[in-house]
């Protein structure tokens, strides 16, 4: 089955604040480097690049010397708007050494809902990826908030990840985390925990296994991740779900290598 993934041309990769931001709080420039190469390298490659990027709010934070996410929602929401224009401020300087042009999209769950706005964005991936240019995705975490009738959120994104990847017909979505893979029980906590190497099919007993929130600057636990795999298994679709401590770790999951969790 892995074997397959060397033939994936359009791949949506998707990386979390933990891999973005140390446990510190402070930016891992090292990660974001090396990621920058490692999408530049599978574009020169001729494949079709998208990516899926947390980490606003935690570079928010950063830039504005807070330890903690404040309370209130508009706060929040003013962390993410500093932090979404340092972060691709830092992409755009990265990936600018290996002279590869990256392009912005914010995107609301209503955007998406709405057919003639849905097909809009489509437009704009499908011609970004023709003129070899990366989009880099992220949720618009300043107008998006999921409380009273106002639910334009996507939750997180994980479901964002694999909304796009359905969007655009992707070949396999790679979801690099703080973690190995699936497993059995929470790794950090219990040594007898066994990772799951392929999982075929998303049901309740697997859901109860997922745990909570992830990291302490981050959203998606291991249950996001879990429905995402559901939303990307329903179409058919391919998801790696893989720690993405080091983000050239790409190339051996589409080398084929027995590396995180294959959702097929």
């Amino acid at each position: 089955m892995r074997k397959q993934l060397k033939e994936a041309k359009r791949i949506v990769i998707k990386v979390g604040t933990s891999t973005l931001i140390y446990p510190n709080g402070n930016i891992n420039l090292s990660a974001i480097d090396q990621l920058a190469f490692t999408l530049t390298d599978l574009q020169n490659q001729g494949k079709e690049i998208i990516l899926v990027s947390s980490g606003a709010i935690g570079v928010g934070l950063n830039k504005l010397n807070m330890d903690k996410r404040p309370p209130t929602i508009p706060e929040q929401q003013a962390v993410a708007a500093v932090g979404q224009a340092e972060l691709m401020n830092i992409y755009n300087q990265r990936f600018l050494t290996y002279s590869q042009q990256i392009a912005q999209l914010l995107l609301t769950r209503d955007v998406i809902e709405f057919p003639e706005s849905r097909q809009n964005v489509i437009n704009t991936m499908e011609q970004l990826l023709k003129m070899d240019i990366i989009p880099v995705i992220n949720e618009n975490d300043t107008v998006a908030i999921d409380e009273l009738d106002h639910l334009t959120k996507f939750g997180d994104n994980d479901q964002l990840s694999a909304i796009v990847a359905q969007l655009i017909q992707a070949d396999a979505l790679i979801m690099l985390s703080d973690i190995d893979g699936f497993f059995s029980d929470n790794p950090n906590t219990n040594k007898e925990a066994t990772l799951f190497s392929e999982i075929n099919e998303i049901n309740e007993e697997l859901l109860e296994l997922a745990g909570g929130k992830g990291s302490r600057f981050g959203t998606g636990g291991m249950y996001s991740k879990l429905k995402a795999a559901e939303r990307i298994l329903e179409h058919n679709g391919a998801m790696i779900l893989a720690n993405g401590k080091q983000p050239k770790i790409i190339f051996d999951i589409l080398d084929g290598e027995m590396i995180g969790t294959l959702f097929i």
